[in-house]
């Protein structure tokens, strides 16, 4: 703002909360400019008081809003405000549009946890930003999610919306140690085995993935086609029950009431999925029922064998298949 015939004794900019814009007055004090850009679709008040050369002075009120963006992008997240999850948890954002300037929008995104951790953030390509410490959570941990994106400028002309705290909390440590050559599912809770599973996974054609997987999905019952797994006609069952989802791509731990029972703990004979027993409409006595009272989201499976491929870390939330040095190196502010 700019007074003619006069000088500027006061200025003051303020949002629709009351929060005060820093601003400098010209050297002849005929002039006030913002010290920074204002926040788009938001409502201003501007307060002025002036001094003519005869000594009269003037106040004056303005209200304003500005316009909204043309363009904006968000982040989705998880986990959910409010949750509480497994040890394994990441969190993760995947944007609604691809990100250029990675460093911006980094810089306005924070986890921090209670009892502190370092935590660092890593890109998986330009949409899907992850956070996590070096091992697992501690149980009980409280962590918070800052989103500061509000007109942060992701790509040109796109402008970040959210400015938001997401709270969860980490629950009790629950991890399922899953051995493919010895068929078995070993599901330890704050360190104490609760329980042995026998287990039947992928077959030598359809190997289940090797490494630490976190459970994202929860399903009492839920339909699994081939066809969206790129396995043709293989399969398609409109009832699998108990499933716990691993991977984006399609792995799961589930109950199975189809196959014989003799193969629980002996054979792996799946099409990459980790299968308990289980009674069609599904058992809460079963293994598979007892697995998924048991698990939360965010608890982890652990998955080794002498054969298969190592789980990719951005498929699903397998975020931990990287070490701590390759993590660190995936972000965009050192």
């Amino acid at each position: 703002m700019s007074v003619a015939g006069g000088r500027l004794l006061s200025v003051r900019l303020a949002d629709d909360r009351g929060v005060g814009v820093p601003g400098t007055l010209s050297a002849d004090r005929t002039g006030w400019t913002a010290d920074h850009r204002l926040a788009t679709a938001t409502s201003y008040t501007l307060d002025a008081v002036a001094e003519d050369g005869a000594g009269l002075r003037a106040a004056r009120r303005t209200a304003f809003t500005t316009a909204a963006p043309a363009h904006t992008f968000v982040g989705s997240f998880t986990p959910e405000d409010g949750s509480t999850v497994g040890v394994g948890m990441p969190v993760s954002l995947r944007f609604s549009h691809p990100i250029a300037d990675r460093a911006a929008v980094e810089r306005a995104v924070a986890v921090v946890s209670d009892p502190p951790l370092e935590i660092a953030p890593h890109w998986f390509g330009d949409r899907r930003l992850d956070f996590r410490p070096r091992a697992y959570w501690p149980a009980g941990t409280r962590v918070t999610l800052l989103l500061r994106l509000k007109d942060v400028e992701g790509a040109p002309g796109y402008l970040g919306t959210q400015d938001k705290d997401v709270h969860f909390t980490v629950g009790r440590s629950l991890v399922a140690a899953v051995d493919l050559d010895a068929h078995t599912m070993t599901v330890r809770q704050d360190g104490r085995v609760l329980r042995t599973l026998p287990v039947s996974g992928g077959s030598p054609e359809h190997g289940t993935y090797l490494g630490a997987m976190v459970v994202s999905e929860r399903h009492p019952v839920t339909r699994m086609d081939s066809q969206t797994v790129g396995l043709g006609d293989e399969y398609d069952i409109a009832d699998v029950p108990h499933a716990l989802r691993l991977t984006a791509s399609g792995t799961f731990v589930h109950g199975n009431y189809w196959s014989d029972p003799a193969v629980f703990g002996a054979a792996n004979t799946s099409h990459g999925c980790i299968g308990l027993a289980d009674a069609k409409g599904g058992s809460d006595d079963s293994p598979a029922g007892w697995l998924y009272r048991h698990v939360r989201i965010g608890d982890v499976v652990e998955v080794r064998g002498s054969r298969g491929e190592r789980v990719a870390p951005d498929n699903g939330l397998s975020d931990w298949n990287l070490d701590w040095a390759r993590w660190r190196a995936g972000g965009a502010v050192h």
